[in-house]
């Protein structure tokens, strides 16, 4: 049997019928049908647990008699007794044993057993009556080593032993022999434990709650022995009234990707009037914020429910818009440097992710972003600072993804924009691009892949004339490369204004994959099994060429392909020149990222070209390195 006191008013006989008599009052008649039906039919009745709120019969899911004993100032001592079907009230025999209270009796049933445990018992307190106000005791035992007294006959036996032993030894003062002597014996000790110690202390004002007592009480109630990053204390008022208090952890919970959007999360723990309902809430914080620990009280919220039907109730849609907006001014007012030390390191993914799937949000998860940029080595910066950064006439926010820094920094994009001193910020983690693609703007500038079609600079009236006279005395080749030799695998061909070093690079429209998109959207595809080579082709078909229109070497290699130097028209011979142009589209492909997209016919055509006398000395004197890397790729497609 399981034995539930408490010292409150009591009930007298007439208050016992009214409450525990009348099922209807209890509003229990349900939960009591259900419960025989699936008895009846041999089912399980514990999922009945917590579907029909905290009513009173709920404890005959796991007994199968009551017994109430209550004693009330103005009655006498009564006894209810049911065991579900039928109710009985009678005087106590045993007269008034209570002096003032209730004592609540469970006769277990067998399969139940383990509710008698003492550490279930505890546990089950502890979980969900941790922050009542008043006080719970369990009654426990805990073994004690105590002092007792020696018997006469223990103490005689003793002392002859003693004496037999060292009969020289120096006897003991007179007033130690007045001592009684004692030995130290292990007991069991029974007493009454507290199980509620810790206090709720989002009911008190923020102003009165020490900082100690935040960490201490987080290091309690998520059993994290770090101290939290910061931490939020408020009352919220109106439609719904509630009181909270969240935290972000010192470091990202293990697995916190793993299951992403579909695996439960437990740290937000919801209270109506400091009683434990429920933390397997789904919806409680979006998937971006599962890393928010806390607790949610209100008053506000129904306990005679579900919590099936709980989590759909419409205050809840309330409290987690505030949850968000609070949670956000949070991490806002994170100092810069443990913002970017702490904070970032372990959770900028998840405001990342917030950005791709928080619209209502994204503004403010905008102002949270940090990459690594051009302006400074190690040091990320917001887009803020690097919107305060931007020159004079810049328009736009210049970006470049890659698997890593380095890489970024190599890419030909980037040669023209450091050479005039534009801050490019570099994208290195796979969810990078996709945020960057969720934001239209920030601050009302727009964003520039500069892997993608759409860079331009400023030139004068003389840089531009210049480019449209090279343009247009390029225009047969560009075109016979667009029509022509490359027909399948780009959508046009022009001269270049963003290359410096670099003899050629593909450039991806602005609705098509860059290089570093490619590559995880390839990735992804060979996770999940999917083909992806019909938009690849797609994606193909939008590259566009860039050749460098200030390499005066490249300007002679074509030429001395078969291109007549006076005017470079129709009709030209095109013997080699092919095989030129298929070597620049594969340098383009290694220096922008892609993967070789052509078969093992091509791959064997440029291996033999590599060998023959039109690879010219501008050839490896300026792209040693990456041709080095293409003709290992070569060798090991055509092998």
């Amino acid at each position: 049997m399981l034995h539930i006191t408490d010292t409150g008013i009591g009930m007298t006989k007439e208050e016992l019928v009214k409450n525990l008599g009348t099922i209807a009052k209890s509003g229990t008649s349900e939960f009591l049908n259900k419960m025989t039906d699936m008895q009846e039919e041999g089912q399980s009745t514990s999922e009945l647990i917590g579907q029909f709120g905290v009513g009173f019969y709920s404890a005959f899911l796991v007994a199968d008699k009551v017994i109430v004993s209550s004693k009330h100032n103005n009655d006498t001592q009564h006894i209810w007794e049911s065991d579900s079907n039928d109710f009985s009230v009678i005087n106590d025999p045993r007269g008034d044993t209570l002096g003032r209270g209730t004592t609540i009796t469970l006769v277990m049933k067998e399969e139940a057993s383990d509710y008698l445990e003492l550490e279930t018992i505890k546990n089950l307190v502890r979980k969900y009556s941790q922050f009542i106000n008043f006080p719970i005791y369990v009654w426990s035992s805990k073994t004690e080593t105590v002092e007792e007294p020696i018997e006469e006959e223990e103490e005689e036996a003793a002392e002859k032993e003693e004496a037999a032993e060292d009969e020289a030894e120096v006897e003991e003062e007179d007033e130690d022999k007045d001592k009684p002597k004692t030995k130290k014996v292990e007991k069991t000790v029974w007493d009454w434990e507290l199980m509620n110690d810790i206090k709720p202390i989002w009911q008190r004002p923020a102003k009165e709650v020490e900082e100690d007592e935040y960490k201490a009480f987080y290091k309690t109630f998520s059993r994290d022995s770090d101290e939290p990053i910061s931490h939020i204390h408020f009352t919220a008022e109106g439609e719904v009234t509630f009181k909270s208090i969240l935290f972000i952890p010192a470091s990202a919970p293990r697995g916190l990707f793993d299951e992403y959007g579909t695996k439960k999360n437990d740290f937000i723990k919801l209270f109506v009037r400091r009683v434990f309902i429920t933390d397997d809430f789904h919806d409680m914080m979006p998937k971006y914020l599962n890393f928010i620990k806390g607790v949610v009280d209100s008053d506000d919220l129904p306990l005679n429910v579900s919590r099936e039907a709980l989590q759909q109730h419409k205050l809840l849609k309330v409290i987690r818009k505030k949850l968000v907006r609070k949670t956000l001014d949070m991490i806002k007012k994170i100092a810069e440097e443990q913002y970017n030390d702490k904070f970032w390191k372990e959770f900028g993914t998840n405001i990342k992710l917030g950005v791709i799937e928080d619209h209502s949000n994204r503004t403010r998860l905008a102002k949270l972003l940090r990459f690594q940029t051009s302006h400074h080595e190690t040091t990320p910066s917001s887009l803020e600072q690097y919107v305060e950064r931007m020159k004079e006439k810049q328009d736009k926010i210049y970006f470049m993804a890659g698997t890593s820094r380095k890489e970024a920094e190599s890419s030909p994009f980037m040669e023209r924009l450091l050479k005039k001193g534009y801050e490019v910020i570099y994208l290195t983690e796979p969810v990078d691009e996709y945020c960057i693609q969720a934001l239209p703007e920030f601050d009302g500038k727009r964003f520039q892949n500069v892997a993608k079609e759409g860079v331009k600079f400023d030139e004068s009236d003389k840089a531009k004339e210049k480019r449209e006279a090279l343009e247009k005395e390029f225009e047969p080749l560009t075109t016979w490369m667009k029509e022509k030799s490359l027909k399948d695998n780009i959508e046009k061909a022009v001269l270049s204004q963003r290359l410096t070093n670099s003899p050629c690079a593909l450039v991806a429209s602005q609705y098509g994959w860059s290089g570093n998109m490619e590559r995880i959207m390839k990735a992804q595809a060979y996770q999940t099994g999917k083909d992806i080579s019909t938009k690849y082709t797609r994606t193909c078909n939008l590259w566009v060429t860039s050749l460098t229109q200030r390499n005066p070497a490249e300007l002679t290699g074509c030429r001395s392909s078969g291109l007549d130097e006076s005017g470079l028209t129709f009709p030209f011979n095109t013997i080699g020149l092919n095989s030129r142009i298929l070597y620049l589209i594969f340098l383009s492909l290694v220096f922008s990222m892609y993967s070789l997209f052509e078969s093992r016919n091509k791959m064997r055509h440029m291996g033999g070209y590599l060998l023959t006398e039109h690879v010219s000395h501008f050839t490896f004197r300026h792209v040693k390195s990456g041709l080095i890397g293409l003709i290992h790729i070569l060798c090991t497609f055509v092998n």
